[in-house]
């Protein structure tokens, strides 16, 4: 079973990276729906998909109008967009209000429930702070666990630490290089050094780092060498790139 990295920038595309989606396609679960979103279409193999929204600002959210494409000609039988309850009405009368696009949504929107059961794969939320709210992921029953956390500030001390502790996988946001913390604080995203602080802390097997400032269009956008005696074993995450989660 394979976690596809779809996009894995924030704020807005650049040349290398789509903003945030990502995809297990044999189980058709989606975390959020950013511009990566297209991408999807060549990955859907099963009758259902099942989409967890960290939240709903448009780096995030923007994909679910691509979805009429996506779905063009595909035998898919159920689209569910699972996203926290008050963030349905926003969904509804805003991304969808007719005078940004001129049909309704084709999937349904329910409230992100604290565990969701998906085949045999079992996704658990957290709220996490950001600006509007925010909530991450932990995925269970597969041969590996997996958490995926984005639009946070880390902290080794986080409320959430504990939520994604010992998993085998850690997706997590690293928007900015070390020294803009306070431009991490004022946005709600994280610097380099802390996310390794929250991936020792959480005793993660391996993290993948995504949300990557797209002002920064280098092969190697952050100095994984600094931070090495921290936490060693992290990659920074590109489009299209897929990893093995079973």
């Amino acid at each position: 079973m394979k976690f596809h990295f779809l996009g894995t920038t924030g704020y807005h595309p650049n040349e290398q990276r789509q903003t945030a989606c990502m995809m297990i396609p044999e189980l058709g679960i989606i975390f959020d729906a950013g511009t990566g979103m297209f991408r999807v279409r060549d990955l859907i193999q099963t009758k259902t998909l099942d989409i967890f929204m960290s939240h709903v600002h448009l780096d995030h959210s923007i994909g679910l109008t691509f979805l009429y494409d996506v779905l063009h000609e595909k035998t898919v039988d159920r689209v569910t967009v699972h996203v926290a309850k008050d963030k349905i009405e926003t969904i509804e009368k805003h991304l969808f209000a007719n005078a940004l696009f001129p049909v309704g949504p084709n999937f349904e929107l329910v409230p992100l429930e604290p565990s969701v059961k998906v085949a045999d794969a079992t996704v658990d939320s957290i709220a996490i702070e950001h600006p509007g709210g925010s909530h991450g992921f932990r995925i269970s029953g597969l041969q590996k666990t997996l958490a995926y956390i984005t639009d946070t500030t880390a902290a080794p001390d986080a409320d959430y630490v504990d939520f994604i502790r010992d998993v085998d996988v850690l997706v997590h946001e690293c928007y900015f290089a070390d020294g803009f913390e306070d431009h991490a604080k004022l946005t709600g995203h994280s610097c380099l050094t802390p996310v390794a602080q929250v991936a020792a802390a959480a005793n993660a097997g391996a993290m993948y780092l995504v949300h990557i400032n797209p002002l920064n269009g280098d092969d190697q956008p952050l100095d994984l060498d600094s931070v090495k005696e921290i936490y060693a074993p992290i990659t920074v995450a590109t489009d299209k790139m897929v990893i093995e989660v079973s």
